[in-house]
């Protein structure tokens, strides 16, 4: 498999998987942070309208999502002049695995109302070094170089990630979906409970955005709430080197490791 992309396009809206997308729980399942990368990388190139920019993407996940060949199919719902509501579906083996919805806005001078939203965080090079490896397994948090801020305790977390892994191979792809291929990791870099004794997968990963981010490095701010009765939330402020981008939120299903 190639050393240097996340997916390998095949052509007819065919990409297949390389070892750098292996889930953290299952070898033989696509993690869903090259998946969301993936879907709005096919969103950006559908009927393209540089004056709309990506607001929010809702990504609901429908079951494993196996590390096989996967077609990404892409239709408009909603069209218009200044909104644009537009629907991508990864499909593996005749099944739909993921759906993800995204709003484009209109893209409109408002420098003069902006304002809001948390302080930048510290640098990256500030930042030490942190081995996801040491508790995660999977090609694809091998394929991240991670720097973790002070004052973490479980549930709670800050965190720059980069990979020098491409998303596709031979494509031109933007910022927002370079940016956007990592973020799914926020439920796994503040973790409430041990990933070796208890399961806690999300079920979906929205993402609002009120700039548009440029990487390569990808900031978190991240908390982790989980309930009584098998219900969790991940909730994480995003950033680049230039301070915040928007949030993103994850529904997680909690239950016990198995044996």
């Amino acid at each position: 498999m190639s050393q240097s992309c996340y997916y390998e396009p095949q052509g007819a809206g065919r990409y297949r998987p390389t070892r750098h997308v292996q889930g953290a729980w299952n070898d033989d399942e696509q993690h869903m942070g090259p998946v969301s990368g993936l879907l709005v990388h096919a969103i950006e190139r559908h009927e393209p309208r540089p004056e709309l920019q990506l607001a929010r993407v809702g990504y609901e996940i429908l079951g494993l999502i196996p590390l096989q060949e996967s077609v990404i199919q892409v239709r408009t719902l909603r069209a218009g002049r200044t909104v644009e509501l537009v629907e991508a579906t990864m499909q593996v083996a005749g099944r739909t695995v993921v759906r993800a919805t995204a709003w484009r806005l209109l893209r409109q001078d408002t420098r003069a109302v902006a304002g809001g939203g948390p302080p930048p965080l510290p640098q990256p090079d500030d930042v030490p070094p942190w081995s996801g490896t040491a508790h995660w397994e999977g090609g694809y948090i091998a394929s991240l170089q991670i720097k973790k801020m002070d004052g973490a305790e479980p549930g709670r977390g800050r965190v720059w990630l980069r990979s020098d892994v491409d998303l596709v191979a031979g494509q031109p792809v933007s910022a927002t979906a370079h940016y956007l291929r990592l973020v799914d990791t926020a439920n796994g870099i503040a973790v409430r409970a041990d990933p070796r004794q208890w399961l806690f997968p999300n079920v979906d990963l929205t993402v609002h955005l009120f700039r548009q981010p440029s990487g390569p490095w990808v900031g978190l701010d991240t908390t982790v709430v989980i309930g009584t009765e098998g219900l969790g939330v991940t909730s994480s402020w995003l950033f680049d080197e230039a301070g915040a981008v928007g949030r993103s939120e994850q529904s997680l299903t909690v239950r016990p490791m198995p044996g």
